[in-house]
């Protein structure tokens, strides 16, 4: 942090001027450059996004032990600082710094897994930290080659998003497929390729996970139900390809897709992916151990492009299919800075069921879709227009005797495109509990959320 104030002091005193970015925002930079034609530079950015959210809790929910039906929190979803630069013209350098999912539930329990008490001072860390070299460049083709901390990997775009130009209220996050067990939120240490060649993008990386046990929480004990396994450490293998028809996407910075253009680009994308882990997960059959492979793949379509330019309009939509291996009966409760600490009705078999917990990881198939259409420029003075958006998620996964669908309805309020954005979301989504079949979850009814968000993004 004194590094980046430090950084931003000295550009100050030198001249640091506000220039265009050539970036897809089209916003002014917080830059400085390290030749005269600015081809080589260091940059800033900052993104903040603020939490509102009335939310009706799954059945059983407690909040620091007190019963809660319905839970009202203010918390910040992300909070995130980058710098980055391009040293030569080779060399490029990318770190991300920040925290997610800060409520006043943060840290809790009251003490962490070692025994000694929770802090909800220290939720930052760094995210990214990562060096990349262009062995290959021809005209608007390249191949880098990179490594360190990365989100840089396989399965889709919305893998590894970039959180300052969502559309809908969040990612899917089932897509972020091992995110916080053997990753650092959706980040592994990694050595990656990525590159364009003529209408292809591609990234290739091999990554070397975390183990479970250093993720936070207690892992999972093993059982009839597969969860990340504590032995047989194992590589994994990530691949993205994805074919450009029309308009090619930014490439500045490793791995980062972008959510919407907001119109100012035309871009339709065919993709496929996969994350690919030799005895990634483990569970108990009788009194012998034993080990799944996590074969994960995807294919999807991407479309953002404008409808009629000279007034501003523009569509966006995302249809994709995931095969998501992991292992017999592995599922996975997880809600997105849950209000909640606990529950007094459990599941069996899972955990973490409370707040706004829902199954969103598992052994199955899903669907996920999207879509958005921005409203002509202007259509609020000088206060922005409007962007209405849809997601649809359905999971049919192992454990799930009926199939979750999960849906989200919301409007953006583009202030001055992604810098400064406020949206209005609902999300319908299932509550299950045990069935009458062993190891079967059963739907139990629906819950609702309502959340309001404010994005500021420089």
């Amino acid at each position: 942090m004194k590094k980046v104030l430090c950084l931003i002091l000295l550009a100050t005193s030198a001249g640091f001027a506000q220039v265009k970015s050539t970036d897809d925002n089209n916003k002014s930079d917080i830059r400085y450059s390290l030749n005269p034609s600015g081809s080589h530079y260091v940059k800033f950015t900052f993104t903040n996004q603020v939490w509102l959210r009335l939310n009706e809790n799954n059945p059983g929910t407690t909040v620091l032990s007190d019963p809660a039906s319905q839970t009202f929190d203010i918390g910040l979803r992300r909070t995130r600082m980058q710098l980055f630069g391009q040293i030569t013209d080779r060399v490029f350098f990318y770190t991300q710094f920040g925290l997610n999912n800060f409520n006043k539930t943060n840290g809790f329990p009251g003490y962490n897994t070692a025994g000694t008490p929770s802090n909800r001072k220290v939720a930052a860390f760094f995210h990214d930290a990562v060096g990349e070299y262009e062995v290959l460049r021809k005209g608007s083709d390249f191949i880098r080659v990179g490594g360190g901390l990365t989100i840089v990997n396989g399965l889709s775009r919305f893998s590894q998003p970039s959180i300052g130009t969502i559309m809908t209220m969040d990612v899917p996050i089932f897509a972020q497929a091992t995110v916080d067990q053997t990753d650092q939120f959706s980040r592994k240490l990694a050595i990656y390729s990525r590159g364009q060649i003529g209408k292809i993008n591609y990234r290739l990386s091999i990554a070397d996970p975390f183990p479970v046990e250093t993720s936070g929480g207690v892992p999972a004990a093993l059982g009839v139900n597969s969860v990340f396994a504590q032995k047989k450490h194992k590589k994994q293998f990530d691949g993205l390809l994805i074919y450009n028809i029309f308009d090619t996407e930014d490439n500045t910075t490793p791995g980062y897709m972008t959510g919407t253009y907001l119109g100012k680009r035309k871009v339709w994308n065919i993709e496929a992916g996969f994350i690919g882990q030799k005895n990634a997960t483990w569970r108990q059959e009788n009194a012998d151990t034993l080990y799944s492979s996590m074969n994960l793949w995807s294919v999807a379509s991407y479309l953002d492009m404008p409808v009629n330019k000279d007034k501003g309009t523009a569509v966006s939509a995302y249809l994709g299919y995931f095969h998501t291996e992991y292992g017999k009966g592995y599922l996975r409760y997880n809600g997105s800075m849950n209000p909640a600490t606990g529950t007094n009705l459990p599941i069996a078999g899972v955990s973490g069921t409370h707040g706004n917990a829902y199954p969103m990881f598992g052994t199955g198939n899903v669907t996920y879709a999207q879509a958005g259409f921005k409203f002509k420029e202007g259509l609020l003075g000088s206060q922005g227009t409007l962007m209405p958006f849809a997601s649809w998620q359905y999971s049919d996964y192992e454990r799930l005797k009926d199939p979750m669908n999960l849906y989200n309805l919301g409007v953006n309020w583009v202030i001055k495109g992604n810098n400064s954005k406020l949206t209005l979301n609902y999300e319908n989504r299932p509550v299950y509990k045990n069935g009458v079949e062993f190891n079967e979850l059963v739907k139990d009814g629906r819950k609702a959320s309502w959340i309001l968000q404010y994005q500021i993004s420089i």
